[in-house]
């Protein structure tokens, strides 16, 4: 028999699906709006990183926050100096102050994400954890396809209506999780005053963890850096149309959530080092593969159909990865620790992944053309599997201590 997904987690989950809309919301105006101040395109795509930049630099420092008032605290605080970020943006008077304002959203985001994540960790049961992982990252996925569009509809009022929108979302998102997660099932336990906390060198010493943090940086290498900066411009050098990158990335986004129904229960039921090694293996080759669609010889309609087939598997790669890592680093730190800085360090090396992705594919599609540049990414992807063939199956090498 499985074990029941807690009310609180499904709070985390409804306020996961509000916060995305938000982002979703701001993601299609902001490189428009940053040029609204007389910049050019690469200080515009400046604005873009600076948010992932600081949540990158600040990690350690959020971890060690969880580490020292706990989780609930953090996450709230971190929605509402996001919310200030997003209602700060909204008035900017100069290019200046927007890359300030948007870096500091950057921290705000930070503390609610490794929040969010060490909440998950010690509220799901052992045999809950794929699935909650898929639950939340079905919430952000579908609330980040669902933003965009409402983003677009609101920039009709103007580019600073959808900053004002977010933040008030982000203010509502934060008065519901104080009050859904305000229960006891998140005070210490009567026979202890704290947890104990978990030494990044204990997590270190695990295998399993430092398979994590390898494929968490192919991970966001890939997902969350080639695909969202380098894909599109495939995709368009394959039909110089600007409705192909939306529609390729929207093709991927429902390969992931249509895995993401499954893979969380595959996670729970097989094992996280199955989902991990497939899903790798996947998203390496069809990456790997991507670059054919610029083949010589090759019809438009042909490259097309490569562009969107390869897309949708990549996302299936990708929907069984996500779960069963993060589920994976729950196994490791258990329920009945704080894992502040272990759950950082793993968030830094998607982070890191997601932030030197980008800039070395484009430096090798520059150089050598995207099917180079796409076949190093199916490299990485494949590199990430290395430490799992010899890490041991973290749910069953856990399943006593919790």
């Amino acid at each position: 028999m499985r074990d029941p997904i807690p009310r609180e987690i499904w709070v985390l989950v409804g306020a996961a699906f509000v916060i995305a809309i938000g982002f979703g919301i701001v993601s299609p105006v902001l490189p428009a709006y940053a040029r609204s101040f007389d910049v050019g395109v690469a200080a515009a795509s400046v604005i873009v990183s600076a948010f992932a930049f600081f949540r990158l630099v600040f990690a350690p420092a959020g971890g060690l926050l969880v580490g020292r008032f706990g989780e609930r605290p953090i996450y709230l605080a971190g929605l509402l100096v996001v919310a200030a970020s997003s209602f700060a943006t909204a008035f900017a008077q100069s290019y200046g102050q927007l890359l300030l304002f948007r870096g500091l959203g950057g921290v705000g985001s930070t503390m609610f994400t490794i929040s969010a994540m060490a909440l998950l960790v010690r509220l799901a049961p052992l045999r809950a954890r794929g699935r909650v992982s898929s639950a939340y990252g079905s919430a952000f996925l579908i609330g980040g396809m669902v933003g965009p569009v409402l983003g677009g509809l609101l920039a009709g009022w103007g580019m600073r209506a959808p900053f004002i929108v977010y933040g008030v979302a982000l203010v509502l998102a934060a008065g519901v999780v104080a009050v859904g997660l305000g229960g006891a099932r998140l005070r210490p336990a009567p026979d202890r005053s704290e947890r104990p906390t978990m030494a990044l060198a204990e997590a270190w010493r695990s295998p399993v963890y430092r398979a994590v943090l390898v494929s968490g940086a192919a991970n966001g290498w890939t997902n969350f850096g080639v695909r969202m900066a380098v894909l599109p411009l495939l995709a368009i050098a394959v039909l110089d149309q600007t409705w192909v990158a939306g529609a390729v990335l929207a093709v991927g986004a429902v390969g992931t959530a249509a895995t993401l129904q499954v893979s969380g229960r595959l996670t729970d039921r097989l094992g996280r080092r199955p989902l991990v090694l497939v899903g790798l293996i996947t998203m390496g080759v069809s990456m790997a593969l991507l670059g054919q669609a610029l083949r010589p010889g090759l019809s438009t309609t042909a490259g097309l159909a490569v562009l969107f087939v390869l897309s949708l598997v990549s996302g299936v790669g990708a929907g069984m990865v996500n779960p069963a890592q993060q589920a994976a680093v729950a196994d490791v730190i258990g329920n009945q620790r704080n894992g502040g800085k272990v759950l950082s360090t793993f968030q830094m090396s998607q982070d890191g992944g997601a932030i030197a992705g980008p800039i070395l594919i484009g430096l090798i599609a520059d150089a050598a053309g995207f099917g180079w540049a796409f076949g190093v990414t199916g490299l990485v992807c494949l590199l990430g599997t290395l430490l799992w063939w010899r890490a041991p199956e973290p749910l069953t090498l856990h399943a006593e201590v919790d």
